[in-house]
């Protein structure tokens, strides 16, 4: 099967967790707003039922269906890519800890536009000061100390206990936090020595050495969620870790 993948364009985004999911099963996909522009977003809406329309891309096309929110789009692939455990409880497992990243993305985001997202960064730059002095204190260890531990309990090599599309969420992850916070995550690397071993051996494998090293991988800007503003970064106080 071919999919299609429906992104906003320039963007990583959510989109880069289905991408890398495609990417690494080497998987026969079309980045359809990449490769056609802006409008083919346009038509892609303008077919869907209104009642049935999805809220917001990503989206994934697979042949008559159509399925939205990244989670779903990666339970829905799992099993045809092989990036899932093949018995009921392992595809849950590995949904409830996308879902979890998913709730770290969000604080992410939300820590460098904590009032309003479509307001300008420079509209809200005291709340976000204040948003991301907690997301780095508080939030960060919380969740990529828990993600630590499920690699831990998991053996230590992968989130399930074998390779699936939850590394390839948690490789973006810490490479999306080490270019929007890479002071904070400097302090907090030490404590994560199995995500960062992850993270390189993630890293390594043959169709996702090629795609970090083709123009198909976008560079991280200052218009998607891991945006590098300086003056939001800095070093996590051992107390909080």
């Amino acid at each position: 099967m071919q999919y299609r993948l429906y992104y906003w364009n320039g963007l990583q985004g959510r989109g880069e967790f289905v991408r890398l999911a495609l990417e690494d099963a080497g998987a026969d996909y079309i980045d359809v707003v990449r490769e056609q522009g802006d409008t083919a977003m346009d038509s892609f809406l303008a077919g869907q039922a209104s009642g049935l329309r999805p809220f917001a891309a990503p989206f994934l096309e697979a042949g008559s269906q159509v399925i939205a929110q990244v989670a779903a789009i990666l339970h829905f692939l799992g099993p045809r890519l092989d990036l899932v455990p093949d018995d009921a409880a392992g595809r849950l497992q590995a949904l409830q800890l996308q879902l979890t990243i998913a709730d770290l993305v969000t604080e992410i985001h939300d820590s460098h536009h904590p009032i309003a997202s479509a307001a300008y960064y420079e509209d809200q730059k005291e709340a976000a000061a204040r948003r991301a002095a907690d997301l780095r204190q508080h939030r960060l260890p919380k969740f990529l100390g828990y993600f630590e531990a499920v690699l831990g309990q998991a053996g230590g090599a992968h989130a399930l206990g074998r390779h699936s599309y939850v590394d390839l969420s948690l490789f973006q992850l810490l490479r999306g936090l080490d270019y929007a916070y890479p002071e904070a995550m400097a302090s907090l690397s030490p404590t994560l020595p199995r995500l960062r071993a992850l993270e390189a051996r993630i890293a390594e494998r043959p169709n996702l050495a090629a795609y970090l090293a083709s123009t198909r991988r976008l560079p991280f800007n200052e218009q998607g969620i891991f945006r590098h503003y300086p003056e939001l970064d800095g070093a996590i106080a051992r107390s909080s870790l």
